[in-house]
């Protein structure tokens, strides 16, 4: 799409147009505030810790039991 002036785009190219610009213009000023930060060292052990939990296939609690059993809405 190479136009010189807006009023040569049909309205669903002025929409793509805008979409495009309001996504960019997000991610610009929100982006990932993590970027190039390491993990800590007990992040990254927890994170160890609870794939080697999934592998072996030990018992789980799913959110919903933890809500229950505290009393919780879910």
């Amino acid at each position: 799409m190479d136009y010189s002036t807006v009023s040569e785009l049909t309205v669903k190219e002025l929409r793509d147009l805008i979409r495009t610009e309001v996504e960019q213009t997000v991610l610009e000023m929100l982006g990932d505030p993590d970027e190039g930060l390491e993990l800590r060292e007990d992040i990254k052990s927890r994170l160890k810790r609870s794939l080697t939990h999934k592998k072996t296939d030990e018992k789980t609690i799913n959110a919903q039991e933890v809500a229950t059993k505290l009393g919780l809405e879910w």
